[in-house]
Parts: C-alpha cells; sequence; structure tokens
C-alpha cells in the first residue's frame, strides 16, 4: 500500500497536559472547556457550522510513538485488540471526539467537553448529525458491561505514555 500524508488545519486547546485523570471520553467531559484555533486559511470553510450543537474533531495522538495490538484499555483489566477499543496507542494514531460546539469567533472554535490533550494536532472538524450519527440499535460488545458506569469515573491513567 501506499503511504498517506495529513497536515494539521490547527489546533485543539484544552487544559489538560498529561492524561493524568484526563476525560477518556467527551460523555465524561462536561463543564471541560477548550477552543480550537484554525488555521486562517481555513476559516472560510466554517461558514454555517455555527449552527450545530455538535462537532467531531478528527485529530492525531500526538504524544504517542508507537502502537500495541493487544491493549488493556481504561476500565477493564482484560487485554482487547486495538480494534475492539479507543485506546489512543493505534497504527495511525489518529482520534475522534464528538465535543459541543460553543460559538465561533473568526477562526477559534470555542468547546466544551474536551478529552484531549492541549496543543492536539486538528486533522478535520465534521458536524454532529443525529440523524445520520446517532444509532439506536447499537451493540456494545464488550463494554456492555461497562452501561451503567457513572461518567465521573471515566478518567485517564499513566496506561498510555
Amino acid at each position: 500500500m501506499e503511504s498517506i500524508q495529513f497536515y494539521p488545519i490547527g489546533k485543539i486547546f484544552t487544559p489538560f497536559t498529561s492524561i493524568e485523570n484526563m476525560p477518556i471520553q467527551p460523555i465524561a467531559a462536561d463543564g471541560c472547556k477548550g477552543y480550537v484555533e484554525l488555521l486562517p486559511k481555513f476559516e472560510d470553510g466554517l461558514k454555517d457550522l455555527d449552527g450545530f450543537s455538535h462537532i467531531t474533531l478528527i485529530y492525531h495522538f500526538h504524544k504517542i510513538t508507537n502502537y500495541e495490538l493487544m491493549t488493556t484499555p481504561f476500565m477493564d483489566k482484560n487485554p482487547h485488540g486495538i480494534f475492539a477499543t479507543k485506546a489512543p496507542k493505534r497504527p495511525n494514531a489518529i482520534g475522534i471526539s464528538t465535543v459541543k460546539l460553543i460559538k465561533i469567533e473568526k477562526n477559534i472554535i470555542h468547546i466544551e467537553q474536551v478529552d484531549m490533550l492541549n496543543e492536539t494536532p486538528l486533522l478535520d472538524i465534521k458536524p454532529f448529525i443525529p440523524k445520520f450519527d446517532n444509532r439506536t440499535h447499537a451493540e456494545d460488545g464488550w463494554m456492555k458491561q461497562y452501561n451503567n458506569l457513572p461518567e465521573n469515573l471515566l478518567k485517564s491513567d499513566d496506561r498510555f505514555k
């Protein structure tokens, strides 16, 4: 296969400078605010995004230096294949988070429910569209056992340094 190259379109700024106690999913990050600083040349691409309540950010796990095909994810004690988890040590170190859109000021997007490290390189932004993005009959796989876990327990530790 040929290689693929991506370039950041901006950076995500958050209060998290290390992964310890960082929320591991946006749903556990209520009240955690941050912002995206888009490169000015991409500002026109934000037209009409302000009508959406949520956006999906696609980003690079910039502190990850290797990957593990078998991993023990947060909240579990059993190893799983990397593609059955949302763990960050992935072959392509790409992350995805759907966050609340607060407001847009020029090339700055104010967001809430941030669950990524400060200065994370942003690769793309997509609007979250409930009709297309929600699945009412989706299965949770091995995660089903954690469906009733309180969101305040969804914090990271140092296992993915």
